[in-house]
């Protein structure tokens, strides 16, 4: 499951494009880490890797991490749906392992960025509970925030939309989608290159019309869609992609189990995160009003930062 890590040379690229400056960035992890002090609505203290993985998505931007920040500890009192009782063995989220494929892929496009595959193995099943498969994604992404341990120059996603049909569609709720996908944008360090959907039908472009509205315009441009492994090996190098789809770098299940033990083996961590989380009565200011942080007409109001 080892994810490999950029090589030397490439780690130069990664920096450039990420801001990073290795002489500077320990003062920068120092700042954030006086100012997560000084907020008492926030914990005290949190990992040094997470924290610099925060500075890396945020291109070293000071003010641009802390709002990150913020936000990624709001988003856990405000979605327990997410970010409660996290622990891969129960029986909830074993259903939601044993449905599909989740893993970041271990190899590193030449330019440094990695690829995470979503695919759900069997049509005729009924629709998991988008609350769970969040879940297990932002568990996964928790995970990724400290092992990946020099930084990435981003991440690109394939979605296999084979087992998508109208009825898994429907059952959708906009809301929860909605919800899911701010928290993704907004309170995680992501940087998103590309989206890639596989294995697709008019269905598919009903879903991604649907999805859009939810998505920031530089995302909304980084969606393609493939009707053949073809078109997407000329993206993405078939030496990084599993034999699912072409590639030669293993098999797709190997990886996602090995995922699934590795959040498991996480089991301690995730327990202890349960109560680092912000807490609204001791906010500066106005409590953050979760109406509007959702608001279905896609409007979202920025946590004002000192």
């Amino acid at each position: 499951m080892t994810l490999v890590q950029p090589s030397p040379e490439m780690q130069i690229n990664i920096r450039k494009a990420l801001n990073e400056d290795v002489t500077t960035r320990q003062s920068d992890l120092e700042h954030i880490k006086e100012w997560m002090l000084k907020q008492p609505h926030l914990p005290d203290s949190w990992d040094d890797e997470r924290i610099m993985t925060f500075l890396r998505g945020c291109k070293f931007s000071l003010e641009k991490t802390k709002r990150k920040l913020d936000m990624y500890f709001t988003m856990r009192t405000a979605c327990p749906e997410f970010f409660a009782n996290r622990d891969i063995t129960r029986p909830e989220l074993q259903h939601i392992a044993q449905l599909g494929h989740l893993p970041p892929l271990p190899g590193l496009t030449p330019d440094g960025k990695r690829i995470i595959v979503m695919r759900g193995k069997d049509k005729d099943i009924d629709t998991p509970p988008l609350g769970d498969v969040a879940k297990v994604v932002l568990m996964i992404g928790d995970v990724r925030l400290a092992a990946e341990e020099t930084g990435v120059a981003g991440d690109v996603y394939i979605l296999d939309a084979s087992v998508a049909s109208a009825s898994h569609f429907s059952k959708v709720s906009p809301s929860l989608a909605k919800k899911f996908l701010v928290c993704v944008q907004e309170a995680y360090p992501v940087k998103l290159k590309e989206v890639h959907v596989v294995n697709v039908s008019p269905l598919v472009d009903t879903i991604v019309q649907f999805v859009k509205p939810f998505l920031k315009e530089k995302i909304r441009n980084r969606i393609y869609l493939h009707s053949s492994f073809d078109t997407l090996h000329e993206k993405i190098p078939k030496d990084i992609l599993p034999e699912e789809y072409g590639g030669t770098a293993g098999k797709l299940q190997e990886f996602h189990e090995a995922w699934m033990k590795k959040l498991e083996e996480y089991g301690p961590w995730f327990r202890a995160q349960e109560d680092l989380k912000a807490d609204e009565s001791k906010r500066p200011g106005k409590p953050t009003n979760y109406d509007d942080l959702f608001g279905i007409d896609g409007s979202f109001r920025q946590l004002s930062i000192d």
